[in-house]
């Protein structure tokens, strides 16, 4: 019932900028955080970055001052820019959102299936 899809991953060279996006769709009432994860291959998932509902927003430390969360409520989807990215970055980056449906009007967390980053020269 609910789907989210992440778009924007690719290629790019050390020191560069990528911009990836995540949009939730479906039956949803309500969307609370919304975040970004990654897993490396042979690395456990890691948490990147999460926004809330409200737009207050949290970092993980290797993604501080470099990543920039943000969301547009009005078209449930969340953003994650990247700047100044190293080989260290690369990775399948997944969202993740807790949301509300209007079948069950429950909060559960959903996952996306990921988008591919490669930072290589």
């Amino acid at each position: 019932q609910v789907q989210l899809v992440e778009s924007g991953g690719g290629l790019v060279q050390p020191g560069g900028s990528l911009n990836v996006s995540c949009v939730a769709s479906g039956r949803i009432f309500s969307l609370r955080r919304m975040g970004w994860y990654r897993q490396a291959p042979g690395k456990q998932r890691e948490w990147v970055a999460s926004i809330t509902s409200s737009g207050t927003t949290e970092y993980a430390d290797s993604a501080k001052s470099r990543f920039t969360i943000s969301r547009d409520n009005a078209r449930n989807t969340v953003y994650l820019q990247m700047n100044s990215l190293n080989e260290e970055d690369t990775a399948v980056y997944l969202c993740s959102a807790v949301i509300s449906t209007m079948s069950t009007y429950s909060w559960n967390t959903y996952w996306g299936q990921g988008t591919q980053v490669t930072v290589s020269s």
